[in-house]
């Protein structure tokens, strides 16, 4: 090539042409069940693994391709399988490591698909199925990006390139820290893009700058030792049912804003969003009020928030007349940016002590921590990708803050405290993801291809 506009423009056209297989082999991926979840057969995770490190193989780009796993802490179990490849930086040019997963959610009740979870299907410029955005597209969207980049320039680039595509985020990525630690000088990077995130629509792409963090953990509520009578004991006995909903009531104040002492809340400022907006892409129905107040947006950012995501109690058709003795449930406590996760969770824990009805006993168990993120937005990395981006979309990228979040970004700020780090992604706020009729918008996907490879071109021009 004889000039930059000469490089980009070949890179334009390049990844166009290579939109179709990528395509093609993302249904592959989709059509492979890799649900890294206990209870769920392993090995689709590893055949999944073994597609990823064939696609990343058939680049002809890197030196290394290998599948490994890693120890979890505290336990004698491994991690499910990840990909790692890796090609060298070479006359002072800077190295970028693309990290998405491989590993899905359940499906959750399948009788809520319209088509078959694994069978990936294409209805109104959607591609459907279960991991077909998040994040078997991520995926895709870097090999896409390399295949494009090799047929512009050619395979002799000087960028160096590791592809990290992980194979247990969505089950709580239990081996993740030790998997860095052991592979430290391998992903060992300039800057980091983790393509797990969204964008603002369909059609205008975004950098995330901030995510909300986790503390994730089950309580367990007794108050008998034995489960007894209802009409023998009920009206002087508290059964743990009983119990259980008038404690979690207190979590909230009446506008459904989160009503715990020592949450953080940050101060920032959101772009604008509607009721209406929110009514359509969280489907929220006519005269179901939102939760909380100030901004939306600052409330699903800024904010923190207590979900209920699960509960062990008698069923529906198991039901009998007696009081419970013991009920559990799962606490997901999204915690505002820039507070410790850890330090959230404890104000939660004495919050639910301290308000524990008619000495009601509480055990804590199966706690897990995530840290938020807050970008730093001055490196000239966050200037290169907002350039890219506009680029492959044809609009202005805006700057979004997530409400969900990616705790094992923390790690990879700890482990590698110099690496610029990027969130992008090709979700929209309809892709529905862990939901049921989760689906890619096609053309988001390929200006988010193209993106990433004009992206990568930029940096291969670029010093470290």
């Amino acid at each position: 090539m004889t000039s930059e506009l000469s490089r980009t423009e070949a890179v334009r056209e390049s990844a166009a042409s290579v939109i179709p297989a990528a395509l093609a082999d993302l249904g592959a991926l989709v059509r492979i069940p890799s649900i890294a979840f206990p209870g769920f057969d392993p090995a689709e995770v590893r055949r999944s693994a073994e597609a990823v490190a064939a696609l990343a193989e058939g680049t002809g780009l890197f030196e290394s391709v290998v599948i490994r796993d890693a120890a979890i802490p505290d336990s004698d179990e491994r991690g499910m399988p990840a990909v790692l490849a890796t090609r060298p930086a070479r006359n002072g040019r800077p190295t970028i490591l693309l990290y998405a997963h491989h590993d899905v959610q359940p499906v959750g009740d399948e009788s809520l698909w319209e088509s078959p979870p694994f069978e990936p299907t294409v209805r109104d410029g959607r591609l459907y199925g279960r991991g077909a955005a998040d994040d078997k597209a991520g995926v895709m969207a870097h090999i896409g990006a390399l295949r494009a980049l090799k047929d512009a320039l050619g395979a002799d680039f000087d960028l160096g390139v590791v592809l990290f595509i992980e194979g247990e985020e969505e089950a709580g990525s239990r081996s993740f820290s030790t998997f860095l630690s052991d592979n430290a000088d391998a992903l060992r990077a300039d800057v980091i893009v983790v393509a797990d995130s969204g964008n603002w629509d369909a059609a205008t792409p975004a950098l995330t700058v901030s995510l909300r963090g986790n503390a994730r953990f089950t309580l367990t509520v007794r108050t008998l030792d034995h489960a007894s009578h209802s009409g023998m004991f009920g009206g002087a006995v508290p059964d743990a049912m009983m119990a259980t909903v008038t404690l979690l009531a207190t979590l909230w104040d009446r506008d459904g804003a989160v009503a715990v002492e020592g949450m953080a809340v940050r101060d920032a400022d959101t772009p604008d969003y509607s009721e209406e907006t929110l009514r359509d892409e969280a489907g929220l129905p006519e005269g179901v009020e939102p939760i909380g107040r100030d901004a939306i947006l600052s409330r699903i950012w800024n904010k923190p928030s207590i979900t209920i995501t699960g509960i062990d109690a008698p069923s529906v058709r198991n039901a009998s007349n007696t009081l419970s003795p013991e009920i559990s449930v799962v606490i997901s406590a999204r915690v505002a940016p820039g507070q410790p996760a850890h330090e959230a969770f404890d104000a939660v824990e004495a919050h639910l002590r301290a308000h524990a009805p008619f000495g009601a006993q509480l055990e804590f168990t199966d706690v897990d921590f995530g840290d938020g993120f807050l970008v730093d937005t001055s490196g000239w990395a966050v200037a290169s990708a907002r350039e890219a981006l506009h680029e492959g979309y044809g609009v202005a990228p805006v700057d979004l803050g997530v409400g969900g979040s990616i705790p094992f970004i923390s790690d990879l700020v700890r482990e590698f405290p110099g690496a610029q780090i990027l969130v992008t992604g090709v979700e929209d706020p309809h892709s529905r993801a862990h939901s049921p009729n989760e689906s890619l918008h096609l053309d988001t996907f390929r200006h988010a291809l193209l993106a990433e490879a004009l992206l990568l071109e930029n940096l291969d021009t670029r010093s470290a």
